[in-house]
C-alpha cells in the first residue's frame, strides 16, 4: 500500500498502525514521527507567511477567506508522481488543511483514482472513529483495536486519579489575539482531567471570546493552547500580549495558574497523542494527585504485502 498523508493526525495514526513504511509522502505540517516524516517528500503547502504575531495571522486568514483564496495548496506534481492507492485528508476545518473538497478533486485527476479517506473528528469518540476509519482502508483492525484500548485504559487511569477532587474552573485559550475559547474535543479533555471548562463547548468549533468575558468567567487556570503553536510559540506570543483591566482580580493571575501547553503535539491535533494532553492538564490543575504517565501502546510495523 502507498499512503499520502496530508494532515500530521493522519501521519500520526498512520504510524501508530505500524505502517510507517506505507507512507510515501506527507504534508508540510507533519513533524512527528520526526524519523519518518524526515524522510518523505512534502505534498502541500501554504501560503500563510512565517514569523506574523496571532494578530496578524489571524488578519491575514480572515482575508484569505473573504477573497475565496485557499490557505494551503497541494504539489499536484509531486503526488501525482508518487502514485499514491490511498489518500488521507480531513473535513472538519478549512483554516486547518487542505480540504477535503481539493484532496477528491486532485484524487479524480489521478490514473488511478485512489480513494480518499476524510477524517473530520469533533469530539475524543471521533477521534476514535477516525483511528477505526484508517485501519479499515489499511486492513490493520487487530493493531487500531491494541491502540484504542491503550488509550482508553489511560483515559481511565486519569478518571480514577481525580475522582471525587473538586473540579476547577479552566479557560482553554486556543487563540490569543483575538482569544477564542477551544472547542471540539478539547472540552472534553478538560472534564476527563478534571476540570469544569467555562467557554468552550464540547463537540462545537473554537468561538471568538473577549478578555472581558474571560475575566468575568473567573477560571482558575487559564490554559493557552493556540492552534499550532509549540510551547515556546505560545510563551512567547503571551509574553506580549498586555493584560486585560482586572487582570489581577482573577483566580488565575495567581503565580502558576496561567500555563502555555504545546498544542501543536497535544491539543489542537485530533491523534493519539490527544492523552497526553489530557495527562498533563490533570496534572497542572490537581497537583496533589497521582497522575500515571504512560507511552502509548507500541504496535509493531504491520507487515508489508508479500
Amino acid at each position: 500500500m502507498r499512503i499520502a498523508s496530508l494532515l500530521p493526525s493522519a501521519t500520526e495514526i498512520v504510524c501508530n498502525l505500524g505502517l510507517q513504511h506505507a507512507l510515501i509522502g506527507v504534508s508540510h505540517e507533519c513533524d512527528t514521527p520526526a524519523d519518518v516524516v524526515a524522510r518523505l517528500p512534502r505534498l502541500t503547502r501554504t501560503s500563510i507567511p512565517r514569523h506574523l504575531s496571532s494578530r496578524q495571522i489571524d488578519d491575514f486568514v480572515k482575508d484569505k477567506l473573504a477573497r475565496r483564496e485557499p490557505l494551503y495548496e497541494i504539489e499536484e506534481a509531486v503526488l501525482s508522481a508518487l502514485q499514491p492507492d490511498l489518500i488521507i485528508t480531513q473535513a472538519v476545518c478549512d483554516v486547518c488543511a487542505v480540504s477535503h473538497a481539493e484532496a477528491c478533486r486532485l484524487a479524480a485527476r489521478l490514473p488511478n483514482q485512489p480513494p480518499v479517506v476524510s477524517l473530520n473528528p469533533t469530539s475524543l469518540e471521533g477521534i476514535f472513529a477516525d483511528i477505526a476509519a484508517v485501519a479499515a482502508a489499511t486492513g490493520t483492525i487487530s493493531q487500531a483495536n491494541s491502540l484504542t484500548s491503550s488509550l482508553r485504559a489511560r483515559i481511565d487511569r486519569v478518571r480514577a486519579a481525580v475522582h471525587g477532587r473538586p473540579q476547577p474552573t479552566v479557560f482553554a485559550c486556543e487563540w490569543l489575539d483575538p482569544p477564542f475559547a477551544a472547542g471540539h474535543w478539547v472540552p472534553e479533555m478538560v472534564a476527563l482531567a478534571g476540570g469544569r471548562e467555562v467557554l468552550g463547548r464540547a463537540g462545537l468549533p473554537s468561538e471568538r471570546v473577549t478578555w472581558e468575558a474571560v475575566l468575568a468567567a473567573a477560571p482558575e487556570y487559564i490554559l493557552l493552547m493556540p492552534c499550532g503553536f509549540s510551547e515556546s510559540e505560545t510563551a512567547a506570543a503571551w509574553e506580549q500580549l498586555p493584560r486585560p483591566h482586572g487582570w489581577e482580580r482573577i483566580p488565575a493571575a495567581q503565580p502558576g495558574r496561567v500555563v502555555c501547553l504545546d498544542a501543536n503535539s497535544y491539543f489542537s491535533r485530533p491523534a493519539p497523542r490527544f492523552i497526553d494532553g489530557i495527562e498533563q492538564i490533570a496534572g497542572i490543575i490537581h497537583a496533589g494527585a497521582h497522575i500515571a504517565h504512560g507511552p502509548l501502546q507500541q504496535t509493531q510495523p504491520a507487515q508489508r504485502p508479500a
